[in-house]
């Protein structure tokens, strides 16, 4: 690979139809929050638990869609396309039966994890109403990450923007009518929104499928011919996969412990972290753009044997993505109340949510950063390491948040200064074993 593949341009090729389709995923969340704010405090709380509850279990189909990706990118690089088919086959087997526990745990363990956790009664039958509607979507949900790993792998991105958005439109018309009741439907509320969800993603299953087959050759890859199961090339991508399946699950779940944190300061301080939730998701679009990129171009360098242009294709992204979160943030900054007034007409939440977005507005300039860093190396197939590197940076967030909300009282806004915590600290570990890691003579 010359050198020319690796420059600004062809970096952003990659990255922006997957900044364009988290946009429009991300309308979702903010679509959600939005409406629900509307509703009311309890409302957003246990939309912002189930939500959490639901995104840690379906880590699990996105760690291993990550591997299977990261794994078609270094066949991509290795010019042995016709292996693609098989790896894709090999991760419908294993995200069906996982969908299909990842499902009884949605529907019927998450309730008495909920109901273990959560101090209030009334957002815990919110959170359960949730739940309850929001797990049929887990099996659209993987569906969707199959199609994914295939086309962010061989870097054709283009398809996850106009999936995203139909996913986006559907979800937004439905929270609409459901939600409130409109047009004849049933006033829902929370599981109006989870509801809608679910019609959305199987909407974007139902466009990969039909995409797919009207634009793909399937010879070309020996995709679906759906050969019999064979257990050394699925132990070959969990390989890869677990850890990363491992440590998404595991930040998402200790995300999910932060908001149980916060939710043992009171309604309020909840109603308020999951509207600052949703806007930290959207400050985070260019992240997770330039960090799937990363995940790609990074196995697909190795593929082509030039390590020695890995380290220059990492200082490019995190430069590219450094200034796309900055444009961002600076909205946060400067006009935190208009952006807060979007989600709710509440004077209390929006004084408490203004300082708690500067601080969330730092820490996603931290993260732009360390995700990058932290993607190279699970895309240099060293997965077992992010994971490790995952874990301990994680239990130093954990302390620290626990530390500030249990024994010293923090207000919600002190509570939310982890976010810089983690950042920092991701930052800082992935560097350096990029710098002084054995991660170059990596195979998978």
């Amino acid at each position: 690979m010359n050198e020319v593949n690796i420059k600004s341009r062809r970096i952003w090729q990659i990255a922006y139809p997957i900044i364009l389709g988290s946009i429009a995923q991300n309308l979702i969340n903010f679509t959600d929050t939005a409406f629900l704010g509307r509703v009311g405090e309890i409302a957003l709380g246990a939309g912002a638990l189930g939500g959490l509850f639901y995104l840690a279990v379906i880590m699990l189909g996105l760690g291993f869609s990550t591997g299977a990706q990261i794994i078609i990118a270094r066949r991509n690089g290795e010019n042995k396309l016709c292996e693609v088919g098989s790896i894709i086959d090999h991760s419908v087997y294993f995200l069906s039966i996982l969908a299909i526990l990842a499902y009884l745990l949605l529907r019927y363990l998450s309730i008495d994890i909920l109901g273990f956790a959560v101090k209030s009664e009334a957002i815990f039958h919110e959170s359960a109403i949730y739940m309850k509607y929001r797990a049929v979507g887990i099996f659209f949900a993987f569906g969707n990450m199959v199609f994914r790993a295939f086309y962010v792998g061989l870097a054709k991105t283009k398809v996850i923007t106009y999936t995203t958005v139909v996913l986006a439109v559907v979800n937004i018309i439905l929270d609409y009518i459901l939600i409130f009741g409109y047009y004849g439907a049933p006033r829902m509320g929370v599981g109006g929104a989870a509801l809608a969800s679910v019609i959305a993603e199987a909407s974007a299953l139902l466009y990969f499928i039909t995409y797919t087959y009207a634009n793909i050759n399937f010879s070309d890859y020996k995709l679906f011919m759906f050969v019999r199961p064979d257990i050394n090339k699925l132990t070959a991508i969990l390989k890869v996969s677990v850890p990363i399946m491992m440590q998404q699950f595991i930040s998402l779940s200790v995300w999910f412990v932060f908001f149980v944190f916060i939710e043992k300061i009171g309604e309020m301080a909840l109603a308020v972290s999951n509207i600052i939730r949703s806007v930290y998701v959207i400050l985070m679009i260019p992240v997770w753009g330039f960090a799937t990129a990363t995940n790609t171009l990074v196995s697909y360098l190795i593929g082509m044997k030039r390590q020695d242009l890995v380290m220059l294709l990492i200082s490019k992204i995190v430069k590219l993505c450094f200034a796309g979160v900055l444009i961002i943030v600076s909205l946060g900054i400067f006009f935190p109340r208009l952006i807060m007034e979007v989600y709710t007409n509440e004077a209390l939440i929006i004084e408490t949510g203004v300082p708690v977005l500067k601080i969330v507005s730092i820490g996603a300039l931290t993260l732009s950063i360390g995700f990058i860093l932290f993607n190279a190396i699970s895309g240099t197939g060293k997965t077992n390491v992010s994971l490790a590197l995952e874990l301990i940076v994680l239990s130093l967030y954990l302390s620290y948040t626990y530390v500030i909300i249990n024994v010293f009282n923090a207000s919600v806004s002190m509570a939310w200064t982890s976010e810089i915590v983690y950042g920092s600290l991701l930052s800082l570990f992935s560097y350096a074993y990029l710098k002084f890691g054995s991660w170059r003579k990596s195979h998978i």
